[in-house]
């Protein structure tokens, strides 16, 4: 992979982004599956290009370098590529959620609409998350996903997440779940 940041899931392998990653990310974003729960991730492919080359890869450098202490870096945008063929599939995320009361990092995710139901969204969160509270001085985590999003909501709570009521961002109520880095050492 280049020697670029990876993180083993089994039949997923999660990396950083790369600029041969923007067609790709530019369609799975632009899936009605995909907007409806994301809407500011959907773009022009020249705007995705231009977050990618000057956001998210030196973001994502950024995050990496502060690794265990990232309280002041922002975010981690890693790819979902199946092992098999080298595609890339979807994303899994993690960034601080000015919404939410500190500590307010959360995760997120979205998958391709031709893969889902197969359990690889549910495989890269856990990934992150492990590699969140084993290497880094997450405490815990936040996820916030719309009450009809029903897959997110399954995904998170597969994840050992639990219910923490409700908040509203931009206009829109969201369930918010938090899970402990105690937590996930019983599961």
């Amino acid at each position: 992979m280049n020697n670029l940041f990876t993180i083993d899931c089994g039949e997923i392998v999660l990396r950083e982004f790369r600029m041969e990653d923007v067609d790709s990310i530019y369609e799975i974003t632009s899936q009605p599956e995909v907007y409806e729960f994301l809407p500011n991730w959907r773009s022009t492919r020249e705007q995705r290009l231009n977050w990618v080359t000057n956001y998210e890869i030196p973001g994502n450098k950024k995050f990496l370098a502060a690794v265990p202490n990232i309280g002041g870096a922002n975010y981690l945008k890693l790819g979902i590529i199946l092992k098999e063929t080298g595609e890339f599939i979807g994303f899994c995320n993690t960034g601080i959620k000015e919404e939410l009361n500190k500590p307010n990092r959360e995760i997120a995710y979205a998958i391709s609409k031709h893969y889902r139901n197969r359990g690889y969204t549910t495989k890269a969160a856990k990934g992150l998350i492990n590699y969140l509270f084993e290497n880094t001085d997450v405490e815990r985590l936040n996820a916030v996903v719309l009450p009809h999003n029903i897959s997110s909501n399954k995904v998170i709570q597969k994840c050992g997440f639990r219910m923490n009521g409700n908040v509203e961002i931009e206009g829109e109520q969201h369930n918010h779940y938090i899970l402990s880095k105690d937590d996930w050492g019983i599961l």
